[in-house]
């Protein structure tokens, strides 16, 4: 088989070099000449594990391929993936531009069956946008080309894409005909091995599918931050809470972590646009409203303590800040709580020292020079009167007190995701800051 995949973003280029992985020849297009270039000299725009390897290996074996142009991508291909960005507009509503240009330019080019599958995320009718839209440059060619739509929404966690994609835990497809689902099941059968499902449905609840998850996700983890701010309040633990009710298979334990705040390029994005689809329709999400609000708030939490900390004297103080991604193992710094902090306390005219093992050059982009980026965690500590903690490396889990305490000026932790052990921290001289736990 022979796919196209137009968008070299984070879902285009690890769907490619998935599918490749596969056997089949996939083609990934993108107009940004600057990138194809890049991609064609090895060089990987984005910083996922293991992503790299896997797409040297499917280039060197003829598999994958990288082109600006979308018209010999197609001339084989049985499907094409639009995977381009669909970024939030003012309104909180996904921009569909680049999605429904990239429809148009398929109409344009389109001179046999094709099955069209929306990967992006986007909101229910928008399959249906693009159906008109391939349809509507037929008809100004005077064509008649068979083609059908499909809706194929990614579940992909940064930081372990590769894996999602290869062993995926379901696979949620929409469709209109009984040709498209079959071609789609041929192109997914290789990564059924692992005996989870196909879930075939209509493309109105494909789109909403995607959305609800995130949702989903989004507000178990608000949640759980609301009750761990509630545990500050009462001389509750959060961590003992979490445990006691995610024990519970009705809850799970997963995404009950409390901590700064959710951050990356889905979860707001998400939350907002399925909030904006329904005021369209009429219909207000009172709950994820309130899961909104919430984040929003938590993202200040870290900052309004070491504010408390300082008595509203930041002027000239130099914080250091440990993890700058939204997430560990993943570079994206897009609506990470870390520029929250950051800001804030640039606001405040304290100085921030910052170390990410990954992300330093993506938040250049975000803070620029305003913060001094070191090339280590514990020379990040050199001075600094206080540290926040806000992503959850693994190379932070095991703190090194004796050295922290040489080069730290005052020994203060702020830790925005609840990995140290306060009674340990107390032990070893420091003031220690959680969310949801009993400050020392």
């Amino acid at each position: 088989m022979k796919i196209s995949v137009v968008g070299t973003g984070y879902v285009g280029l690890v769907s490619g070099a998935c599918f490749a992985e596969t056997g089949i020849t996939v083609t990934c297009v993108d107009v940004n000449q600057a990138k194809i270039a890049a991609l064609n000299a090895g060089e990987i725009p984005i910083w996922e594990p293991g992503l790299d390897d896997l797409v040297r290996r499917n280039v060197a074996k003829n598999r994958l391929r990288f082109t600006t142009s979308l018209g010999d991508s197609l001339a084989a291909a049985d499907a094409v993936f639009i995977a381009v960005g669909t970024p939030s507009g003012e309104d909180g509503s996904a921009d569909l531009s680049y999605v429904l240009q990239v429809a148009s330019e398929v109409g344009k080019l389109l001179n046999r069956y094709l099955v069209v599958v929306t990967k992006s995320t986007v909101p229910v009718g928008t399959s249906q946008r693009v159906k008109q839209a391939v349809q509507k440059e037929l008809d100004a060619r005077g064509l008649q080309v068979e083609f059908d739509v499909a809706s194929n929404p990614e579940f992909l966690k940064e930081g372990n894409a590769i894996e999602d994609f290869l062993k995926p835990d379901r696979i949620v497809i929409g469709t209109e005909s009984k040709r498209a689902q079959e071609l789609m099941e041929k192109l997914y059968k290789p990564f059924l091995l692992n005996g989870h499902p196909i879930i075939f449905m209509d493309i109105a609840s494909s789109e909403l599918t995607k959305y609800a998850a995130n949702a989903m996700l989004a507000t178990k983890i608000s949640f759980m931050n609301d009750i761990a701010n509630l545990c500050e309040l009462v001389g509750a633990d959060a961590t003992l809470v979490r445990k006691g009710i995610g024990s519970d298979p009705r809850i799970g334990a997963k995404f009950i972590y409390p901590g700064a705040g959710y951050g990356g390029s889905c979860f707001p994005k998400d939350v907002k646009a399925i909030i904006k689809t329904a005021d369209e329709y009429g219909h207000a999400l009172e709950i994820l409203k309130s899961v909104e609000r919430v984040n929003e708030r938590q993202k200040d939490l870290i900052f309004n303590k070491i504010r408390a900390f300082f008595k509203d004297d930041l002027k000239g103080r130099r914080i250091a800040v440990w993890g700058l991604a939204f997430k560990p193992n993943t570079d994206d710094m897009r609506e990470a709580p870390s520029l929250t902090v950051i800001r804030r306390l640039l606001e405040q005219g304290a100085t921030v020292a910052a170390y990410d093992p990954v992300a330093m050059k993506e938040a250049k982009k975000y803070v620029g020079n305003s913060v001094e980026y070191l090339q280590s965690a514990y020379e990040a500590l050199r001075g600094a009167e206080a540290l926040a903690l806000m992503t959850e490396w693994p190379e932070f889990r095991v703190f090194d007190y004796a050295a922290a305490k040489l080069l730290m000026k005052t020994p203060a932790v702020f830790d925005g995701r609840n990995i140290y052990d306060p009674a340990e921290m107390k032990a070893f001289g420091f003031r220690y800051y959680g969310i949801g736990r009993k400050c020392c």
